[in-house]
C-alpha cells in the first residue's frame, strides 16, 4: 500500500530533501514545495557562516546513496563547511541531479494545510481524508492532496523580535529599515551597510556572537567601526559557551575567542539591557530600555537583532496540533529540549512518535519541531524524517529503532550552561587548550574589574 502513497514535503531545505529521499527509498512519491527558487533558499541567506558541525553531521544516508551513482564525492567528514559549501558539495547536486529534482517544486510557498472537506471541528471519517495543501507559485494558487505531511518549513522567515517579552519594540516595525534580523554578510555582501559605522547586535546565542566576532575585524580593517552588544541578561559569560569542553569544537573555539575580545575591550558590552523601544533620532537609531523617559539608551547607526526565531504556524491552522504551550514543540520532545531546563544537545533519540499530531499522518520536522529552543542539529533532523518515512510506510519497528548519538553543546547540566566551580580563574577553571581568558575574567573585565590575569 506504501506505492500508491504521496507525501507532501514542506520545506526543500536539508532537512525537506532528506524526508524526499527516505521516502523515495520507501516506494512511496515525495513532492517537495519550497517556497524559494531553488532549495536551500534559506541557507542562502546566511552562506557566509561557518557550520558549527562537520560534514560528518550534515549529510543525510539515504540522500548519500541518492548522490552516489551521480559521481558524487563525499567531503571530508571532519570538515566543517560554510553555508556556501553546504550548498555546491551537498544540497545543489541533490537536488540537481538525482531523482529528486523531478519532485521538488520551486516558488511554491505553502498557504494553508487541511483535511479535505473536513475542517478541524470534524471527527467522523477525517483519518480517511487526504491532506490538502494549498500553495501560491508563479502562476497562481493552486491545490495537491497527499496522504501524509512532513512540515520542515524551518523557521529562518519568522526571526524573534528585538523586544523584550516575545513581543515587537515599540517602534521596531517603523524603523525597521535600520536593522537586520539573523547574521548579515557584515565582512562580505553586506560590508558597506556595516563600515565605519556603530553598530549594536542584540542577543546572547552563537548567531550574535559570531556577528560581533566579524565586526571586531572589520573595525579593524575600516576605522570608524564600533561594535556594541546589547544582552538582555546581566552575565555576559553565559555566550561564552563550554570552551575545550564543547564537543563541536568550532562552537567552543568562537565562544572562547569571542570571550578574549570582550576582555580586550575590543567590544562595548550593554549588559541587562532588555530592548522597549525603538526610534529614529538624528539620523541615528535610538535603542531604548523604555517607551518613557526613564532607562538607558544607546545611539547606533545599525542593529543587528540575533535573538532567535520561532515556528511559523500561520497556516497550520486547520491540523490538530498538540504542541507545549511555551516551546511550541511536539508535546513529547519538548522536555527534552527546553532551554530552561537543560542547554545540552544531548537529546534521547526521537522520531516519528514524538513527533506525530493528533491528525495522523501529519508531522513536523527538523528546526521547526523544535519550536523555539535553540540546540538543533541537522542530524537530528535527519534521523528524525528517517523514522517518518518508515511511519507512513507502515514500519512500525524501524519507525521506532531511533538511534543516534548527539555531541554534547558543552559542559551542561538541568537549568542551563554549568557554571565552572572549584578553584581557578575567577571561581572556575580556565578553558583547556584555547589562548582566550577564561569566560569568568571576560566577564568581570566586561563590568569595569579588573578581572583575574589567567591566560
Amino acid at each position: 500500500m506504501s506505492t500508491a502513497k504521496k507525501v507532501a514535503i514542506i520545506g526543500g531545505g536539508p532537512v525537506g530533501l532528506a524526508a524526499a529521499a527516505h521516502v523515495m527509498e520507501r516506494g512511496m512519491t515525495p513532492v517537495v514545495l519550497e517556497a524559494g527558487p531553488e532549495a536551500g533558499h534559506s541557507i542562502r541567506q546566511w552562506r557566509h557562516v561557518q557550520l558549527f558541525s562537520p560534514w560528518e553531521y550534515n549529510v543525510d544516508k539515504a540522500a548519500a546513496r541518492l548522490l552516489a551513482p551521480t559521481g558524487w564525492n563525499s567531503p571530508d567528514p571532519a570538515i566543517y563547511p560554510t553555508g556556501a559549501e553546504l550548498l555546491e558539495r551537498y544540497v545543489e547536486p541533490l537536488s540537481t541531479k538525482t531523482a529528486l529534482r523531478d519532485v521538488i517544486r520551486t516558488n511554491s510557498r505553502v498557504t494553508a494545510v487541511g483535511r479535505a472537506g473536513f475542517d478541524k471541528a470534524k471527527t467522523k471519517g477525517r483519518e480517511a481524508a487526504p491532506f490538502e495543501i494549498r500553495y501560491q507559485n508563479g502562476k497562481g494558487p493552486e491545490t495537491l492532496r497527499a496522504e501524509a505531511v512532513i512540515d520542515a518549513s524551518g523557521t529562518w522567515n519568522s526571526p524573534n523580535p528585538a523586544g523584550d517579552g516575545g513581543l515587537p519594540a515599540i517602534g521596531e516595525r517603523e524603523a525597521a529599515a535600520r536593522f537586520a534580523y539573523g547574521m548579515p554578510d557584515v565582512l562580505g555582501r553586506d560590508r558597506a551597510r556595516y563600515a565605519g559605522k556603530t553598530v549594536a547586535v542584540l542577543g546572547a546565542g552563537h548567531s550574535a556572537i559570531g556577528t560581533l566576532t566579524d565586526l571586531t575585524t572589520l573595525a579593524q580593517q575600516a576605522p570608524g567601526t564600533r561594535p556594541v552588544w546589547l544582552l538582555r541578561g546581566m552575565d555576559p559569560a553565559k555566550a561564552f559557551g563550554g570552551g575545550a569542553n564543547d564537543k563541536l569544537a568550532a562552537r567552543g573555539e568562537l565562544g572562547a575567542h569571542f570571550a578574549s575580545l570582550v576582555a580586550a575591550g575590543q567590544v562595548q558590552v550593554e549588559a541587562g539591557f532588555p530592548v522597549a523601544a525603538i526610534s529614529e533620532a538624528d539620523g541615528k537609531v535610538r535603542i531604548a530600555t523604555s517607551s518613557g523617559c526613564c532607562g538607558r539608551s544607546v545611539l547606533v547607526d545599525e542593529l543587528i537583532v540575533a535573538t532567535g526565531f520561532r515556528p511559523d504556524l500561520s497556516f497550520l491552522g486547520e491540523i490538530r496540533l498538540r504542541l507545549d504551550p511555551a516551546i511550541e514543540a511536539p508535546v513529547a520532545l519538548a522536555p527534552l529540549i527546553d532551554p530552561n531546563e537543560h542547554s545540552c544537545g544531548t537529546v534521547r533519540p526521537h522520531g516519528a512518535r514524538e513527533l506525530a499530531q493528533d491528525d495522523p499522518g501529519f508531522y513536523l520536522a527538523g528546526i521547526k519541531s523544535y519550536g523555539r529552543a535553540p540546540t538543533f542539529l541537522m542530524i537530528t533532523g535527519y534521523e528524525q524524517v528517517r523514522s517518518i518515512a518508515a511511519d507512513i510506510a507502515g514500519d512500525k519497528e524501524a519507525a521506532a529503532r531511533v538511534e543516534l548519538q548527539l555531541p554534547e553543546t558543552g559542559v551542561c547540566t538541568r537549568s542551563g550552561v554549568e557554571g565552572a566551580s572549584a578553584s581557578g580563574c575567577c571561581g572556575g577553571p580556565v578553558p583547556a587548550n584555547v589562548d582566550a581568558c577564561c569566560a569568568d575574567d571576560a566577564s568581570a573585565k566586561a563590568t569595569g574589574k579588573t578581572g583575574c590575569g589567567c591566560g
